[in-house]
């Protein structure tokens, strides 16, 4: 079974929204990283030395490759990553091994045995 890593920085507000699309899309889990910091295009305003700038979380998601685009392009519509700026990204790695996913490699093989 070959895998993708999904990796989405996403405002706090939508972290939810996002891994509820992730598993309606076909997402077995993820693991979310909270307080993350970044910058875009324009530098992040401050007041007095304090950033103005919202909380971000990082969601990442090992999913299985033939169910990857979908599961990206869904976040990326839920999460408004295209539609605002400054929403958030999403990025996909290839995979070359994971352990610790075996007991998912059934239910993912039928799933994707289902979609294809």
């Amino acid at each position: 079974m070959h895998f993708k890593l999904i990796i989405a920085f996403v405002e706090d507000t939508k972290t939810d929204d996002v891994m509820h699309a992730a598993r309606e899309a076909g997402a077995t889990g993820c693991t979310v990283i909270n307080n993350a910091r970044g910058e875009g295009l324009k530098e992040s305003k401050t007041f007095f030395g304090l950033s103005l700038t919202t909380q971000r979380d990082v969601v990442m998601l090992l999913v299985e490759k033939h169910l990857s685009r979908h599961i990206l392009e869904h976040i990326g519509e839920v999460g408004e990553f295209d539609a605002t700026p400054g929403t958030g990204i999403a990025v996909m790695i290839d995979v070359d091994d994971a352990v610790g996913v075996a007991h998912q490699a059934q239910e993912l093989s039928d799933i994707v045995e289902e979609n294809l």
